[in-house]
């Protein structure tokens, strides 16, 4: 111990440790056994949602309503949107949504291909031609779907009650608008999906390690020689270390089982800010999302004694956290409107809000501001949480004052002893 530390009594200054103690607790964590079956648990139930989800993406595909433009003359464009209207009537969830995109003037073409590729929101296939000779541009998919269906519409648009459907021509897209739309919309729900599931899965292991060490006495040792706002901070950064090798342990193994599947990150949308940079924004708000709800966690330890008063006391937490997910849900349905903004402007939801915006938007700057704004809350919890943890786990007494612990009484005795008498 350095000459400094047993002049101040064996007290280490704050920041000094608050790294003692995450790497103490770092270290001890994670070559323990208990936190290899921790990383194991995991992996089973994500195999299996990972078949159930692609189950359900290939329903939710299916059930998708998505609009196909028509983009013919003036006089075609009318009777295809009535005869649509009609048989909608008729044969209810058969028909997909039809809109106008553009009257055309006779002989003039409409780049179908170009406009189904660059649009955006929920066009996903464009019809063109005439009524007799409809052309259908859609992905393989939606002209699969949709091709008898287009083929009735400008049948009965042509002939009325009693139609006869033309042959309908096709030309095949990449993509579409609506795909695009969708596919960001998707990664904009999996990502606040699994950042909720993480910060809550992780978040709850402060809490069984300082409940551990409060009832066998360890936390009294070290507040002799540390701070207790340095452990406060120490137990608090080595449990985001240990998160942090947790997903990468399972983003590894979740990556691999993608890539033996025969799928890439090209398989599915790309985010608005592309994929390098969603994913350094998604950790990036998982530390901050970590540490809010690690120091919420931590104050709340600092009142228990036993397993079940945590067990007690962090379930108002736990569901109020999992009220402001759901609120920060509805950003994805509510983008540019004011439940949005009062998601991204609530600390606690900020980080939900803000991964579901760089799934779908292009922008750079909202994200340095909002990294910026949760970084002030989170000194702010941190600071809260740390004064609360001091006070309720050592009762300690007013700032200024020194506890003497026993690393300090150790040194006395000795000094004692080395006294001479007269």
């Amino acid at each position: 111990m350095s000459q400094s530390a047993i002049e101040t009594g064996g007290r280490l200054s704050m920041w000094r440790g608050a790294f003692v103690i995450a790497r103490r607790d770092f270290t001890a964590i994670l070559f323990s056994r208990a936190f290899i079956f921790f990383l194991l648990g995991p992996l089973f139930p994500v195999v299996v949602m990972g078949l159930a989800g692609g189950v359900g993406a290939q329903v939710q595909s299916e059930a998708m309503v998505a609009d196909v433009g028509i983009a013919m003359e003036g006089e075609d464009v009318d009777a295809m949107l009535e005869a649509r209207d009609a048989l909608a009537n008729q044969l209810p969830g058969t028909v997909p949504p039809m809109v106008e995109l553009e009257r055309l003037q006779p002989g003039e073409d409409f780049d179908a291909r170009s406009v189904l590729e660059n649009a955006e929101g929920s066009l996903a296939a464009v019809v063109t031609g005439s009524l007799d000779a409809p052309v259908l541009t859609a992905t393989e998919g939606r002209i699969a779907r949709w091709q008898g269906t287009v083929g009735m519409v400008a049948g009965y648009a042509r002939d009325g009650a009693r139609p006869t459907a033309p042959p309908v021509g096709t030309s095949v897209v990449v993509t579409s608008g609506a795909q695009e739309n969708t596919g960001r919309l998707r990664t904009a729900q999996g990502g606040q999906v699994l950042l909720f599931l993480l910060i809550m899965l992780l978040a709850s292991m402060v809490l069984s390690n300082l409940v551990e060490e409060k009832g066998n006495k360890i936390i009294e040792i070290l507040a002799a020689a540390i701070p207790m706002d340095a452990v406060f901070l120490g137990k608090l950064f080595a449990m985001l270390g240990i998160s942090v090798v947790g997903i990468a342990v399972w983003g590894g193994a979740g990556a691999s089982i993608l890539f033996a599947g025969g799928m890439s990150l090209s398989d599915f949308a790309n985010p608005g800010v592309g994929w390098p940079m969603f994913f350094a924004l998604f950790a990036a708000y998982f530390a901050m999302g970590y540490l809010l709800l690690g120091s919420i966690f931590l104050a709340v330890g600092s009142l228990a004694t036993t397993v079940r008063e945590v067990q007690t006391l962090s379930m108002p937490a736990t569901m109020f956290q999992i009220l402001v997910f759901f609120f920060a849900s509805l950003v994805v349905t509510d983008r540019g409107g004011i439940i949005e903004y009062s998601a991204m402007a609530f600390p606690l939801s900020s980080p939900f809000a803000m991964v579901a915006r760089a799934a779908v938007e292009e922008a750079l700057w909202p994200h340095l501001l909002a990294l910026g704004w949760q970084a002030m809350w989170v000194a702010i919890f941190v600071r809260t949480g740390a004064g609360m943890f001091r006070r309720r786990v050592m009762k300690s007494g007013p700032r200024g004052t020194v506890r003497r612990g026993p690393l300090s009484a150790l040194l006395g005795v000795f000094r004692n002893r080395s006294t001479p008498t007269g």
